[in-house]
């Protein structure tokens, strides 16, 4: 009979939330292309002689498999290729400083200066700045073979490889990682419409969650391509449209939930149908069987399923008809230069590039100081762990010491019963598909299938077997307790969670919202749709900053437990607006100004609050109208955000 264990053995929560696997899908593609691109460089190697030169290529490799994030292929090209310059960059700066003491440290910290500054531009800029500073380290760690233009050379090309993969079904599939994002929103947007009918609030407030995540990806995608293509792509320019068309729906939906009315579930079934049109392409009619409307929400529904029939049906769409819903990307050039100029300006991105190099110029210090051989795994550890961007900074020291002691026990096994040479060969094509196959479940689990890799790599290059594992071990862990003494105790903004700045500005958002929606000078649709995204996609930002923070250790996971549902509640706001809003779009009585300027002060009075406070005070409030209003919704998710209190 099972026993339950005594309640001070029982985890704690964070701890819980650290260790947890992320649910992920297996990507069969890219287990291929990594098994492949770590593979066929070592073997080219091992066939000419020079092993060394295989596994400087399959780092490249590695690199490049850890860039390979995006979808649709026109993205995967700068996603991939810009990074990889960025690491031939920092190997260059590496081998030149390789063995040269402080001048080394010197160098390094001023890379992750750069590479922390560059970093906090966005996702792309991000991973290149990672591998800016990871291969200026490992240049400046491992003695390398060849003239100084080898190195870089081969670490780019390896790089390199992993796009030509890549790209080699582009022919095949041109077009079809755009169509499955934009019908990916609209199988999102169908299960938001079940769950409205059927789920209770939590399970609707993850499906509004994930309809928000799949708009974002799918806009992204978009957009991004329109940038380049001005408009001209009549492709690009029908799936913008349909994604457009999808946006009445979405604003429907809160009317749905608040209508308290059961959804036909021939509703949500529609949707699919038009989701699986955009998939394949499909431009002939689409016949939706709906049931008839009685109610104004019914109506909005209707209205808007058969307008998004009409575009997706539709083989042609009019570019000078669109509206991009977020606004089309400027100019390459000028995104470059307003992305300089924030960099250069932004406290933030000052403040993270002097802590990462901070901990960096610590480690290369103490490289220089005490006589520990080729411990660039030190600053290896510190440039993975102090990511702010890719979780927090506690949660990945934690895992990556986890992670490195799971890896190296699959590299001692390498390492201790595979002799070098050709049988590396095999080994490596098995370890490699690891890496993307770990890589979304988290943290931890990727390093434990990178760690692995990088050790036979390394064996590779300095013969050390064995002997390198206790090495590797301490300095990871030694990395770790830099990255949280320097790069985390040391910066109170990183244990302390003062999120009421950001929140605030989403509740005057949200205010703004409301008269927009409402008030005298109120927006026309496009305006209101743009300024809604918006709000979600600031929002979407903010859930996902709270998440990170409450895999940390009390008191920074309380806090930010205890500010969690004013998060829900401020997303519920906008449902609210949203959704009385479409209902007088279909026949509701509109409201009156006193009304809307009641639910404005109090949204002001709220941000007001939010920003000057980091504990939560419950605060009474006494909004009032008719009770038929359209607002009335609105009003009672205005009272439960005002009347929320931090627990004590």
């Amino acid at each position: 009979m099972p026993r339950e264990f005594p309640i001070g053995l029982t985890p704690p929560d964070w701890l819980v939330r650290n260790l947890r696997a992320h649910p992920a899908t297996v990507d069969r593609p890219a287990l291929v292309r990594a098994a492949l691109a770590l593979t066929l460089p070592l073997a080219a190697g091992l066939a000419a002689g020079r092993p060394e030169y295989g596994a400087i290529a399959s780092m490249g490799a590695l690199n490049g498999v850890i860039s390979d994030t995006a979808a649709a292929y026109r993205v995967r090209v700068p996603t991939i290729a810009i990074p990889q310059v960025f690491s031939a960059v920092g190997i260059t700066v590496g081998t030149l400083v390789h063995g040269r003491g402080w001048l080394a440290v010197a160098a390094l910290t001023l890379v992750a200066l750069v590479s922390g500054m560059i970093s906090t531009i966005g996702a792309v800029a991000s991973v290149s700045g990672l591998l800016l500073l990871l291969s200026c380290v490992v240049g400046a760690g491992l003695p390398l073979p060849g003239e100084w233009w080898l190195a870089p050379l081969l670490i780019s090309g390896g790089g390199l490889l992993v796009l030509a993969l890549a790209l080699l079904a582009w022919p095949l599939r041109l077009g079809v990682p755009e169509r499955a994002a934009v019908g990916g929103a609209y199988r999102a947007v169908a299960d938001l419409l079940a769950a409205s009918a059927a789920g209770g609030a939590r399970e609707y407030d993850e499906r509004r969650h994930a309809v928000t995540q799949s708009l974002n990806q799918a806009y992204d995608t978009i957009l991004a391509h329109r940038a380049r293509h001005h408009g001209r792509s009549p492709e690009l320019t029908r799936l913008l449209a349909q994604l457009n068309a999808v946006t009445p729906v979405v604003e429907a939906a809160p009317a749905a939930r608040l209508g308290g009315g059961a959804l036909p579930p021939e509703v949500p079934q529609a949707v699919r149908h038009l989701a699986s049109a955009v998939e394949t392409g499909y431009s002939g009619p689409i016949g939706l069987r709906l049931p008839d409307p009685a109610t104004e929400t019914a109506r909005a529904l209707d209205h808007a399923l058969r307008h998004a029939a009409d575009v997706v049906a539709s083989p042609d769409a009019d570019p000078r008809g669109i509206d991009d819903g977020l606004g089309r990307p400027a100019a390459l050039g000028i995104r470059t230069a307003r992305a300089a100029r924030n960099v250069a300006l932004s406290a933030a991105s000052w403040r993270y590039g002097l802590r990462l190099a901070l901990c960096v110029g610590i480690a290369q210090a103490l490289v220089s100081l005490v006589p520990v051989p080729r411990s660039y795994w030190i600053a290896l550890t510190i440039t993975f762990v102090l990511k702010p961007d890719f979780g927090s900074v506690f949660s990945r020291a934690l895992l990556r010491a986890l992670g490195t002691v799971a890896g190296l026990v699959i590299a001692a096994a390498v390492l201790a019963e595979v002799p070098r040479g050709w049988w590396d060969v095999p080994v490596m094509l098995l370890l490699a598909p690891l890496v993307p196959a770990l890589t979304p479940r988290g943290y931890g689990y990727q390093t434990a299938a990178i760690t692995p890799v990088i050790l036979l790599l390394s064996d590779i290059l300095n013969r050390l077997g064995t002997a390198l594992l206790l090495p590797r071990l301490v300095d990871s862990l030694i990395g770790c307790v830099i990255a949280l003494v320097a790069g985390y105790l040391l910066w109170p903004e990183s244990w302390h969670t003062r999120v009421g700045d950001r929140l605030a500005d989403a509740v005057d958002d949200t205010e703004r919202y409301v008269r927009g929606a409402f008030g005298p000078d109120a927006l026309g649709a496009f305006a209101r749709a743009r300024m809604r995204r918006g709000l979600y996609r600031d929002l979407s930002v903010i859930r996902t900053e709270f998440q990170r923070a409450l895999t940390e250790p009390p008191p920074t996971g309380r806090r930010a437990a205890a500010w969690w549902p004013l998060v829900v509640a401020v997303e519920r706001i906008v449902d609210a607006t949203t959704a009385a809003r479409v209902r007088v779009q279909h026949g509701a009585q509109p409201p009156t100004a006193a009304e809307v300027t009641q639910v404005a002060r109090e949204l002001r009075e709220l941000a007001e609050g939010v920003r000057e406070n980091e504990t939560l005070h419950a605060v009474r409030t006494l909004l009032t109208g008719p009770a038929d209003s359209v607002l009335e919704p609105l009003r009672q998710e205005v009272a439960a955000a005002r009347a929320i209190a931090s627990p004590r």
